[in-house]
Order: C-alpha cells, then structure tokens, then sequence
C-alpha cells in the first residue's frame, strides 16, 4: 500500500510547480516592535472592533445570499494560547473571529490589527471553509477511488482517503489567503484604517515560501496583493 499512496501523492505533486521562495527577512531579522498588551491590547481591540464589525457586517450582507453575517470578534480566554487570529462557526452557525492574547502582542498598531481582523472575516464572507470541506471530501472520494482501483485492503483504502482529504482541504489554501488578503484590504480601508500600514506585518513573519502543500503563499506575494488593491482602489 505505501507504493499506491506515495505514487497518488507523485501524481499530486506533478499538478503544482514549486518555487523557491524570494530572499526575504524572517521575524528574527526585523525590529521587534513593542505590542498590543494588557489594558493597551483591550482597548486596542475594543476600539478596532468597534470599527470593522459594522463595515464586515455590511459587506457580508452586500456579496453573499442567506450567509450569518452576525460576526463574534473576540479575545481568546485562553491567555497562553499561542499567537493566532482564526476564523469559525459557532453551533448555531454565527461566524466567530478569534484572536489570542499572543497574537496581539505580535501587532504594533490599531491599522495592523484592523488588517488580520478584516482578514479573517473575508475568510467568512468568501466562504473558504464550507469550500475547504467540499474539497477535502472532493479530495477523499478520489483518492479513495484509486485506491480500490489498485485493489488495496479496506485499511489502505482509509489511509487513501485521510490522504485525498489533506491533500483537497490544501489544494487551494493559498488562493483563499490571497483573496482574503485583497477583501481584507478593503475592509481595512471602508472601517478607517491604513492598508498600507497593515501589511508591514508580514516584513516580520517568517516567510513561508512557496511549499507543496502550504497553507500560505509568500509573503511577497500577499503584499503584492494588497499593494495592487490599494492601487486598483485608490484607497491611499
């Protein structure tokens, strides 16, 4: 069975060129910037909430028919949770932002959070993990289907499947990024905040190329994209 799964995985490979990412400074060649924390994060968060949940709200009712658009942008409880800003459902359905307490202290300024915040709920308003699922169950369906044309056990043919939903769930991850980074920009603009200054938040992420598989695209390629929707829009 390892023949059948690495041959479906050198069929997946033979879809997607790989490049080498472009020479970029990693978090630990930056300036560290002093963060939003304690009182300060928020207030902060507070105050860009109060700015970008109404403008999210209103573009989500305006691009999409019959979504929730009723978002929950809140802090983590958590306080060590690991630096993260993630959209999800609650189990009514009603979209959550969540950001945690390391993640704030991760962004210098009011624009930057405005930036991930708008980000995130792009995310939502593109309906990427609804579109996430049917492609990884996409994904499992067919991977499953050669397994059995193989003739593989039962065993293997679920190990085929996980495979098929790893590889589906991935296969656009970077395009849903992007066209968050382009919506997010904005939002970013439409709530009263600076694109611009934003996107200086990737020059301290370490960048993650172009790998198979990724789950983000270069950080030169979403700066790219914001710089092109500022420019498009005229938004500075």
């Amino acid at each position: 069975m390892h023949r059948i799964l690495l041959l479906l995985v050198f069929v997946v490979a033979a879809c997607e060129v790989s490049v080498p990412p472009l020479p970029g400074p990693g978090l630990g060649q930056q300036h560290q910037v002093r963060g939003l924390t304690g009182a300060d994060a928020s207030a902060a968060f507070a105050a860009v909430t109060r700015m970008v949940e109404p403008v999210a709200e209103r573009e989500c009712q305006a691009r999409t028919h019959g979504l929730n658009c009723d978002f929950l942008i809140r802090i983590d409880p958590n306080p060590k949770a690991p630096a993260n800003a993630y959209q999800s459902l609650s189990s009514s359905g009603r979209p959550v932002i969540t950001f945690t307490r390391a993640m704030l202290a991760d962004l210098a300024n009011q624009d930057e959070l405005a930036f991930v915040m708008s980000h995130e709920v792009a995310h939502h308003i593109r309906g990427h993990l609804q579109r996430q699922q049917q492609y990884a169950l996409s994904g499992a369906i067919i991977f499953a289907g050669l397994a059995t044309v193989a003739g593989a056990s039962a065993s293997d043919i679920a190990e085929a499947q996980d495979l098929g939903a790893l590889v589906g769930s991935r296969s656009y991850s970077k395009e849903f990024e992007l066209e968050a980074d382009q919506l997010g920009t904005l939002i970013t603009h439409q709530a009263g905040f600076r694109p611009s200054a934003g996107v200086l938040f990737f020059a301290r992420l370490p960048d993650p190329g172009d790998k198979f598989l990724g789950t983000h695209p270069a950080n030169h390629d979403r700066v790219k994209v914001v710089q092109q929707t500022i420019q498009k829009y005229r938004l500075n």
